[in-house]
């Protein structure tokens, strides 16, 4: 049975400032909304730049609280405004010396659901995110939401493929995974893991990166933003490798049953043979 959900994404280059880094992604959702969405999701620390280039305290001042922040009480007001499920990516202090990169998770009414922390954190060249996050620390939480139930993956948990099955054992249907991922890096890579991860879960992925060179470091985020189905087709054409875009498409959450009951993966899993993959 056919089940339409009009769904939204944004890659957006920084502005220089928070102030109006986050007027421009409310411009992009109240676009979205007029244009049917009842989705939408922002990129990996969507209020900051990548800071992650370079280890440098001052950067600690991108950080705050998940959801009595500014930003996130600001996309509370968004919500409630468009009508929209808003997918809210920042840098979460908890306490003192307790960090992570976290995405908010809003729904239409403007109530805040829950937060999902990244658990992968990556330390190399140009993404020296442990300087800065502790590893997630809660869960693989699904939410129910006024559009279906939706999770949430951040950028270089992508490469692993037990969050992506545990979203799906706990009920996703749309996957958002906002990201940060720079030209020559990973582009062979971005176009291939979340449409096999859309496959072998068999749900939808909006797949985000930011796009544009920042201040911080050489990284030049190619953007190339899309959305997939359970079979792995792009839902639509990709992104622009170069240029800011606001993504709407129908993602017919139907497609979910049909290809689950054709390809059973789900029924066909062996659970009682895996005790191997989580041993230390």
């Amino acid at each position: 049975m056919s089940q339409v959900v009009r769904a939204a994404l944004v890659q957006a280059t920084w502005t220089g400032d928070t102030e109006s880094m986050i007027a421009k992604h409310e411009e992009h959702a109240r676009e979205a909304a007029r244009q049917g969405a009842g989705i939408i999701g922002f990129q990996e620390v969507f209020n900051a730049p990548y800071f992650c280039q370079v280890q440098d305290p001052e950067h600690y001042r991108w950080a705050e609280a998940v959801p009595d922040g500014p930003t996130v009480q600001r996309m509370r007001e968004l919500a409630r405004e468009t009508g929209m499920v808003i997918v809210v990516p920042v840098f979460e202090v908890e306490q003192s010396g307790f960090y992570y990169n976290t995405a908010a998770v809003i729904d239409a009414d403007g109530s805040y659901l829950g937060k999902y922390r990244k658990h992968h954190i990556p330390q190399v060249r140009g993404f020296w995110e442990k300087y800065y996050f502790k590893p997630g620390n809660a869960g693989w939480p699904v939410f129910d939401t006024a559009v279906g139930k939706v999770g949430v993956y951040i950028c270089y948990d992508r490469h692993f493929p037990e969050g992506w099955r545990q979203l799906g054992l706990n009920g996703a249907q749309l996957v958002y995974n906002p990201s940060a991922t720079s030209r020559g890096l990973s582009g062979y890579l971005w176009q291939l893991e979340q449409p096999a991860s859309a496959v072998a879960n068999e749900y939808f992925i909006a797949a985000i990166n930011r796009v544009g060179q920042e201040e911080y470091g050489d990284n030049d985020f190619y953007g190339t933003s899309y959305f997939v189905d359970p079979r792995g087709r792009f839902v639509g054409d990709v992104a622009s490798d170069k240029a800011e875009e606001l993504l709407v498409r129908d993602l017919d959450f139907g497609l979910i049953d049909e290809v689950r009951q054709q390809w059973a993966f789900y029924r066909d899993r062996r659970p009682d043979a895996y005790e191997g993959l989580v041993e230390p």
